[in-house]
């Protein structure tokens, strides 16, 4: 790994840590209110955001930054970070430790490397995703520095599989696994990646709960299929804070064929 990757990969890192450190002492402890599109805030996320944007600008001079919590229009930079600085807020302040600290490095408007941080489980995974961006990247998916992979396994009844609790239409008698609700988005497709569920749809992410986990779930095998618009690249000048990516993810693209039939009974 050259020096380029090797910084951005510490920075992710060290960064998540101190601002995951902080949030663990607020963890359960805060009172959230509702924002205009009926999710959740605290005064945890705002400064996790203003913490993390403070550490990019002093670090990657010129590089855009993309927020949940503040800036959601695509400056159009080449490099651009995409940050959910508290992915889960529900959980984070009912005391579930499910939630996660989301980072995406975009270029031009393509995530090529993402990192999310889940403190209360002491899970950080990475990964690297070149596509067809021309870049020349490491490659896998990581989770605590181990290599992962999405799993292999033919569709049981003794797997897993995650909805949203947007997306609980799709569940009919003959489902063919066995049902989770995480609620986090990021933490929902990390699963596909790690090899402990087959898949997952998540009815109304934001480009920031995608970011980070759209390169870890591909570089780790898994198969993922945008519901709706296609995500990236990211359109300079658009405003993202209304615009949500209907997205199923997979193990394998083998097992597709099995779990596209309940995608009717969504309401997109």
């Amino acid at each position: 790994m050259n020096d380029f990757w090797t910084t951005i990969l510490d920075f992710a890192e060290t960064t998540t840590t101190r601002v995951g450190k902080q949030l663990m002492q607020d963890f359960g402890k805060v009172q959230a209110s509702q924002k205009a599109d009926g999710s959740l805030v605290t005064r945890a996320d705002k400064w996790a955001d203003q913490e993390i944007q403070d550490a990019i600008a002093s670090r990657f001079s010129g590089y855009g930054i993309l927020s949940e919590e503040s800036d959601k229009v695509f400056p159009g930079t080449e490099w651009c970070w995409v940050i959910d600085p508290l992915d889960g807020t529900t959980n984070f302040t009912r005391g579930l430790p499910i939630w996660s600290i989301s980072m995406g490095l975009l270029y031009k408007g393509t995530p090529i490397f993402g990192y999310v941080y889940v403190p209360p489980l002491s899970q950080a995974f990475h990964g690297f995703w070149a596509g067809d961006s021309g870049l020349t990247t490491p490659s896998g998916a990581f989770l605590n520095h181990h290599p992962i992979h999405s799993s292999n396994d033919a569709v049981s009844k003794n797997h897993f599989f995650n909805l949203c609790s947007r997306s609980t239409s799709v569940i009919q008698t003959d489902f063919p696994c066995k049902i989770r609700m995480l609620g986090v988005a990021s933490y929902n497709f990390l699963t596909v990646a790690t090899g402990a569920t087959l898949g997952g749809i998540e009815a109304t992410p934001k480009v920031w709960d995608i970011a980070g986990a759209w390169v870890i779930v591909q570089a780790a095998g898994g198969s993922w299929t945008s519901l709706k618009d296609q995500p990236f690249p990211l359109s300079t000048g658009e405003d993202y804070s209304d615009r949500s990516f209907p997205t199923l993810v997979v193990s394998s693209p083998e097992i597709l064929p099995v779990f596209t039939p309940f995608l009717k009974h969504l309401n997109l």
